[in-house]
């Protein structure tokens, strides 16, 4: 008979903590979930938190992918990112050339001097400068050769069209072709010039209060001109200034070139009753023309428009509507709708 064993029955060891190695069904059913190669010591491994993320992201990529290849099998080409266009430098404007007739009388160019003046204060900063078409310097052709290669717009202070307008000042133009020239209209017929005028007549002592009169009339003194234009346009300041002045009537007159003169006109009123006339001086500045008025009137003429706020802006008007043309070194007409 055999004596029981006293002996402890072997009993395996506790299982070792998990030190990141797996075996069999363990290490199979701790691993569901990870992608092939997760674990604590793969370097550049990104763990997922299920297949549906998988899933996600391949998709995502495969849209990418197929995002550049069109249609016919060839792929798309890459979209190029152009940089920003410089921001653009403010550009000087145009040079503004004043061209003013010319005088023997130094007043007629301390005069314009002193428009020019009232202009630049008007429009700060734009460069403004003169050119005489004779008598007194600079000339025109001077002052243009002073701007070669830059932008000017010539704008005549001149009252109408005539052959100032219409030849010496295109001639001009067209022998400086280093400078690249717009020429504007003349400065007449304009509200802006019937403004002026009408200043100058209240300030030679013309009264409101001859609205209506039968007693009052005015004569409007202009240089006169053989071309028919000068005169169409100066027959439409005179109906101008008549309906500023309240219907009296304004007759236009000439101290050469043209008819009526100035005394003939002052007569031809005085014969139909008007002997309170007054004699509006249709000049921009004082000069020969200008005097010879003033001695018919047979009391105080108005003076020469001059540098009248009324004019400054009128030039400038002038300048402007050039400039809005497209054609450089052209006419801009903007009497075209008298």
């Amino acid at each position: 008979m055999t004596e029981p064993s006293t002996q402890q029955p072997h009993r395996s060891p506790p299982p070792l903590p998990d030190s990141g190695k797996d075996s069999g069904n363990d290490s199979h059913s701790r691993s569901a979930g990870r992608s092939p190669g997760a674990g604590s010591g793969g370097p550049g491994t990104v763990p997922l938190d299920s297949t549906a993320q998988l899933l996600t992201r391949v998709t995502a990529q495969l849209s990418t992918q197929l995002s550049l290849v069109s249609r016919n099998g060839t792929r798309r080409p890459m979209p190029r990112t152009r940089p920003p266009a410089p921001p653009l430098l403010p550009t000087a404007p145009p040079t503004l050339v004043v061209v003013a007739h010319g005088s023997r009388d130094p007043q007629g160019l301390r005069t314009v001097l002193a428009l020019l003046d009232r202009v630049r204060d008007l429009r700060p900063g734009l460069d403004v400068r003169l050119g005489h078409i004779e008598l007194n310097r600079p000339l025109l052709p001077d002052t243009l050769d002073g701007l070669r290669g830059a932008d000017a717009v010539l704008v005549p202070l001149l009252l109408g069209r005539g052959h100032h307008i219409n030849h010496d000042l295109p001639a001009a133009a067209a022998a400086a072709p280093a400078v690249r020239t717009r020429i504007a209209a003349p400065l007449g017929p304009h509200p802006l010039l019937v403004e002026a005028l009408y200043g100058r007549l209240v300030e030679a002592g013309w009264n409101p209060a001859d609205l209506g009169s039968r007693r009052a009339a005015v004569v409007l003194a202009a240089a006169g001109s053989r071309d028919p234009d000068s005169a169409q346009d100066t027959r439409r300041t005179a109906r101008m200034l008549a309906e500023r002045l309240g219907a009296v009537p304004v007759v236009p007159a000439y101290a050469s070139a043209a008819t009526p003169s100035v005394p003939a006109a002052l007569r031809a009123l005085a014969a139909r009753g008007r002997h309170r006339t007054f004699v509006a001086s249709y000049f921009t500045a004082p000069g020969r023309f200008a005097s010879a008025a003033a001695e018919a009137a047979p009391g105080t003429a108005a003076l020469p428009l001059g540098a009248h706020p009324a004019l400054a802006r009128l030039l400038l008007h002038c300048y402007d509507q050039a400039l809005s043309a497209t054609a450089p070194a052209e006419m801009v007409s903007l009497l075209a709708s008298a």
